[in-house]
C-alpha cells in the first residue's frame, strides 16, 4: 500500500501539534512505519524505549516533532507514565483496509471484510504490487481470490487454467514426477488461507466437489475426463469413477487439457505427468482391446498413441485396399495431434519415436499397396520401357524402403518391439521379392544378342559419357553462360526425386528430373571422368587404373580442376565453396563459365563396412545438403543454370546377405586388374557363366585400344562380401545405372512461384448450441509442387480470448477429388455464460506463422443444450 496515504494526514497533524501518538493494535504498519518520510520528526517505538527517557528527550528538544508509535492499546490513564505528554498531543489512527481498498482501485466497500480475511496475503509488499496489476475496479471477492491465487502461483493469466498449469508443473523436479507432492506454491496457498477459494474455483469451473479434495485426485479426474470425452465408446469400469460428474463442466476439463499440452512452456511437464498418471492407472492394460478408430480423437496419454500405432501395424500386416485408405487417414489425424506432431517431433526422444512410427507405417502402407499392384512381378517389352517404368514408378520401392528403414532408426533405440514384425515383412518384400523380381525382368533386357549389354544404348536416353555435350553445352550457349554442375557421389535416382520435391517447394526455383544411362562398370572413377567435357576417354594401365580425358589425368580433384581450366572452369568440393561465403564465392566464379562442384556423403558413409548401416541417414542428409548448396548457388552466387547429377547410384539392403546372394568366383581370371564386390576389371579376361561381361569401349566410350574388359555379377549378387556387402554399386541394376540429372533454374515466372493451399469452411450453420461442435473444411485445390500444404490451428474465440480447445488440421491432399480433400474436426467449447446475440468467431491460424487465414462469426447459445 502507498505510504503517502499515511504521511499526508500525519503531516497535517504535525503542522499544529508537535507530538502525535499512534497505537496500531494489530501491528498492520509495524513493518512499514520505519519507512515513513516525515521531515523534522523523530520516530520512537514505545515498547522499545523507557518512558522517562522519552520524557527527557522531548523536554530537551522542544522544537522537534515526535511520532510515538506502539502496537499495544492505549494504556489506562492511571497507569500511563506519559499521560502529561498525551494530554497535550494528538492521536493518529490508520485504517489499513480503507487504504488497501483505495490502493487496489476497488469501488465496493463491501470488500473491506474480505480484505481483512486475506490480511496474510497483503503483508508482502511484492505480492500486493503484482495483485494491483491484475485488479479492476469492479472485482468482487471471488475475482480477488482468483487473482491472489494467480499471484501466488505466478500464473500467466488470472484464471483457473493458468493456475492449474503452474501447480501441476511443480509436481516435476529434475525430470522426475511426484504425484503426491505438496509443492511450495500449494503450501503458500494454504498458508495464505486461499485453499478453500481454490477448491471453490475448481468446483465452479470443473464441477470438482470432493469432500476431501486433493491435487493428485483433481489431476487424475481432469485427465481421465478428457480421455473419456474423446473416446469413441464406453470407458473402462476402472476409469469411470474418475470422470467429472457434471457433463457441461466436464467439457472444461478437455479444454484445459488441450491448452496444457499445446502450451510450449508446459509441453515437457504435460508429457512427464501424463506418463506417470498413465502408469498409475495401468492404462496400457486397459487399452489392449481398443481399436485405432475408437481412439482416433484421444490425445491425452502417450499410451493411446502407442496403442494406435500397434493397431495400425496389425492392419497393415493383414489388410489391403480400402483398409489401407483408413490407415492413411488415421495417420494424418494423429500427426495433427500432440504426441506425433511433426513440428514438435524433435522435442524429445519419445515424441520423435512416435512421429517416426507413423512415418514408418505410412511408408509401409504405400510400399505394400504398390507391391499389390505388381503381384505378378515385372515385365518390360524393351530397355526403353524398363527405364521408363523404373523412372515413373518402380523407383518408389527403393524410396519407400529407405523411408521405412530410416524411420525405424528413430524407433528402435526406444526398445519398442511394435515395428519388428512389420520390418520383417518389408524386408522380405524388398530383398526377397522386389529385388529378385526386378533382377529377373532386368536380366531379360540386358542379355542376348539384342540385349542392352550388346549395344549400351537406350532410345531417348543420353549416355553418361555424353553428359557434357548433350546436357551442359546447350545450357552454356556455346560457353557464354555460366553453368554449375553438382556431382554427388552415389546419388541415386530415388533420392534425386526427393530433392526435386524439396527444391520445387521453394519460390523462384524450377527443378526438372531426367536421367542418364550410366557407364559400366558403375563405379566412381569411371563415372566421374565420363561427366567431364572430353573428346576421348581412356584408361592408364597402372595400379590405380587412372582415367585419362583428352590425354590428361582426371582422377583426382586437383587434376580435374587443372583440366577444366581449359574450359574456363574449375573443380571444387562443395564444402569448400560454401565456406567461401557470398563475397569470396562470387569472386571465385566471376571469370569462370563452368564450375564442377563435388559432393560426397552417401558413398563416403555407405562404402565402409563400419558405417554402411548409416546409408539411409546419409541419403537424408544428402537431400538437405544439396538443397542448401543449390540455394547458395542461386541466391548468393547468382547461379541461373544449375545441374545436379551423380557418378553412379547404389544398392542397399538392411538384412545380412546369404550365400545365395554371392556369385563366387573360384579364382580371379588371368588378366584381372581390379576385383570389387560388384565388378571386376581386366584385360583379356574372357567370359564367365556367373557374370555379365563387356568392355568399357562400348559401355563408357573409352578408346578401344585403352579400354578394359569387365565382369559384373548378375542381378543383385556380389562377387564377395569382404569389406561390407549391404551397400554396393558397380553392376547394371537400375538403382546403379539410371543416373539422375536435375536441371534447376531460377526464374521470376509466376508459374515458378509457390503458394500455400487455400481452404474454405463448409456448411451454413453458424450457431453453437452444444459443448462439442463439429466443423468441416475443404481444401480448395490439390497440393502439388507449387501448391504447398499447410497446417492450421483452429479454435473458437471471443475477440482473441480462447473459448474452446485448439485443434491442428493439416491440409495436404494431392487428390483431384473434392470429397477426398475434406477435413472435419471437433471443437470443445468452454462452459460458461455467453451472450446469444453477440458475435464470437471461428478462427483458423497458420500453425507455423500464426497468420490468421479465416475468421467466421458464430453465435454461442449453450443455454439451449443445458436445458436438456
Amino acid at each position: 500500500m502507498s505510504l503517502q496515504r499515511i504521511t499526508d494526514p500525519l503531516a497535517v497533524l504535525f503542522a499544529s501539534h508537535p507530538i502525535v501518538f499512534w497505537h496500531d493494535q494489530e501491528g498492520e504498519f509495524s513493518a512499514t512505519v520505519d519507512n515513513l518520510a516525515l521531515d523534522n520528526v523523530n520516530f520512537v517505538r514505545l515498547q522499545e524505549t523507557p518512558a522517562l527517557q522519552i520524557k527527557m528527550a522531548i523536554e530537551r528538544q522542544p522544537e522537534q516533532c515526535w511520532l510515538l508509535y506502539s502496537t499495544q492499546p492505549e494504556p489506562d490513564p492511571n497507569k500511563d507514565w506519559l499521560l502529561d505528554i498525551r494530554l497535550r498531543s494528538k492521536s493518529f489512527k490508520a485504517d489499513s483496509t480503507s487504504i488497501l481498498l483505495d490502493d487496489l482501485g476497488l469501488v465496493s466497500h463491501t470488500l473491506r471484510g474480505h480484505l481483512k480475511e486475506r490480511a496474510k496475503f497483503f503483508r508482502a509488499k511484492e505480492r500486493v504490487e503484482r495483485l494491483k496489476r491484475l485488479v479492476v475496479a469492479s472485482d468482487n471477492a471471488d475475482d480477488l481470490d482468483r487473482k491472489m491465487l494467480a499471484v501466488l502461483t505466478r500464473a500467466d493469466q488470472p484464471e483457473l487454467f493458468s493456475i492449474l498449469q503452474r501447480l501441476f508443473a511443480t509436481l516435476v523436479g529434475d525430470g522426475q514426477v511426484n504425484l503426491n507432492a505438496q509443492p511450495k506454491i500449494w503450501q503458500d496457498i494454504v498458508a495464505n488461507d486461499l485453499e478453500d477459494a481454490f477448491w471453490l474455483l475448481a468446483k465452479t469451473q470443473l464441477g470438482y466437489a470432493e469432500t476431501e479434495p486433493g491435487l493428485r485426485d483433481l489431476l487424475f479426474r481432469i485427465l481421465v475426463t478428457d480421455f473419456s470425452r474423446s473416446f469413441m465408446g464406453e470407458p473402462a469400469e476402472a476409469l469411470k469413477h474418475f470422470i467429472l460428474p457434471e457433463r457441461n463442466l466436464a467439457a472444461n476439463a478437455s479444454v484445459f487439457a488441450s491448452r496444457w499440452r499445446s502450451d510450449l512452456a508446459h509441453y515437457t511437464s504435460y508429457n512427464l505427468i501424463t506418463a506417470a498418471v498413465g502408469r498409475d492407472l495401468e492404462l496400457i492394460h486397459l487399452l489392449g482391446g481398443l481399436s485405432a478408430d475408437d481412439l482416433s480423437e484421444v490425445m491425452t496419454f502417450e499410451e493411446v498413441e502407442r496403442r494406435i500405432i500397434s493397431d495400425l501395424k496389425d492392419r497393415i500386416l493383414g489388410g489391403a485396399g480400402a483398409a489401407m485408405d483408413s490407415v492413411l487417414t488415421l495417420i494424418a489425424r494423429r500427426r495433427d495431434g500432440h504426441w506425433a506432431n511433426q513440428i514438435l517431433a524433435n522435442a524429445n526422444e519419445v515424441n520423435r519415436a512416435l512421429a517416426a512410427s507413423y512415418d514408418a507405417l505410412e511408408a509401409a502402407t504405400h510400399f505394400l499397396t504398390l507391391k499389390d499392384q505388381y503381384r505378378e512381378g515385372f515385365s518390360f517389352a524393351s530397355s526403353e520401357a524398363g527405364v521408363s517404368t523404373y523412372q515413373a514408378e518402380l523407383y518408389r520401392f527403393d524410396q519407400l524402403y529407405r523411408h521405412f528403414n530410416r524411420a525405424t532408426e528413430f524407433v528402435e533405440p526406444m526398445g519398442w518391439a511394435v515395428l519388428h514384425e512389420l520390418k520383417q515383412r518389408i524386408e522380405a518384400a524388398y530383398s526377397g521379392w522386389f529385388i529378385p523380381q526386378l533382377s529377373s525382368a532386368w536380366a531379360k533386357i540386358l542379355e542376348g544378342e539384342a540385349g542392352l549389354l550388346s549395344c549400351w544404348l537406350i532410345p531417348g536416353s543420353i549416355n553418361q559419357q555424353n553428359f557434357f555435350d548433350k546436357v551442359v553445352l546447350p545450357l552454356s550457349d556455346g560457353g557464354t553462360k555460366r553453368v554449375f554442375v553438382i556431382i554427388s557421389d552415389a546419388f541415386r535416382f530415388e533420392v534425386a526425386e526427393e530433392l526435386v520435391q524439396v527444391i520445387n517447394s521453394k519460390s523462384r526455383f524450377k527443378a526438372a528430373l531426367s536421367s542418364l544411362l550410366g557407364v559400366l562398370p558403375s563405379y566412381t572413377g569411371l563415372g566421374m571422368a565420363s561427366l567431364l567435357p572430353h573428346q576421348t576417354l581412356a584408361y592408364k594401365i597402372n595400379s590405380s587404373l587412372e582415367l585419362i580425358a583428352d590425354g590428361k589425368p582426371v582422377s583426382s580433384m586437383e587434376q580435374r580442376n587443372a583440366y577444366l581450366a581449359a574450359y574456363s572452369g574449375a573443380a571444387i568440393k562443395a564444402e569448400d565453396l560454401l565456406a567461401m561465403g557470398k563475397d569470396k564465392g562470387r569472386e571465385f566464379v566471376r571469370e569462370r563459365r563452368l564450375i564442377y562442384i563435388y559432393h560426397d556423403r552417401i558413398d563416403l558413409i555407405g562404402d565402409k563396412q563400419s558405417s554402411e548401416t548409416k546409408t539411409f541417414e546419409a541419403a537424408a542428409d544428402t537431400v538437405i545438403e544439396l538443397a542448401q548448396l543449390v540455394g547458395f548457388i542461386v541466391n548468393s552466387l547468382n547461379g541461373y543454370n544449375v545441374l545436379v547429377t551423380a557418378d553412379h547410384g547404389f544398392m542397399y539392403q538392411e538384412s545380412a546377405l546369404e550365400e545365395a546372394d554371392k556369385s563366387t568366383l573360384s579364382e580371379k581370371p588371368e588378366g584381372s586388374l581390379v576385383a570389387k564386390k560388384r565388378y571386376l576389371l581386366g584385360q583379356g579376361i574372357g567370359c564367365n557363366a556367373k557374370a555379365w561381361s563387356g568392355n568399357t569401349a562400348l559401355t563408357a566410350g573409352t578408346e578401344p585400344e585403352r579400354s578394359l574388359d569387365f565382369w559384373i555379377p548378375k542381378g543383385a549378387n556380389r562377387f564377395h562380401f569382404t569389406g561390407g556387402a549391404r551397400f554396393v554399386h558397380g553392376s547394371a541394376m537400375p538403382q546403379e545405372i539410371v543416373v539422375p540429372v536435375i536441371a534447376i533454374r531460377s526464374t521470376e515466372s509466376e508459374l515458378a512461384k509457390t503458394r500455400i493451399v487455400s481452404i474454405s469452411l463448409l456448411g451454413a450453420s453458424n450457431k453453437v448450441v452444444t459443448n462439442t461442435q463439429r466443423y468441416e473444411f475443404i481444401q480448395n485445390e490439390a497440393v502439388s509442387e507449387r501448391v504447398l500444404p499447410r497446417a492450421l490451428v483452429i479454435s473458437l474465440r471471443d475477440g482473441d480470448r480462447l473459448i474452446s480447445d485448439e485443434q491442428t488440421v493439416t491440409f495436404d491432399s494431392s487428390s483431384q477429388l473434392l470429397d477426398e480433400r475434406k477435413r472435419s474436426l471437433l471443437l470443445t467449447v468452454l462452459s460458461g455464460s455467453y451472450d446469444r446475440n453477440k458475435d464470437y468467431y471461428l478462427v483458423a491460424r497458420d500453425a507455423a506463422t500464426k497468420v490468421e487465414v479465416l475468421r467466421a462469426p458464430v453465435k454461442v447459445d449453450l443455454a439451449f443444450s443445458n436445458d436438456f
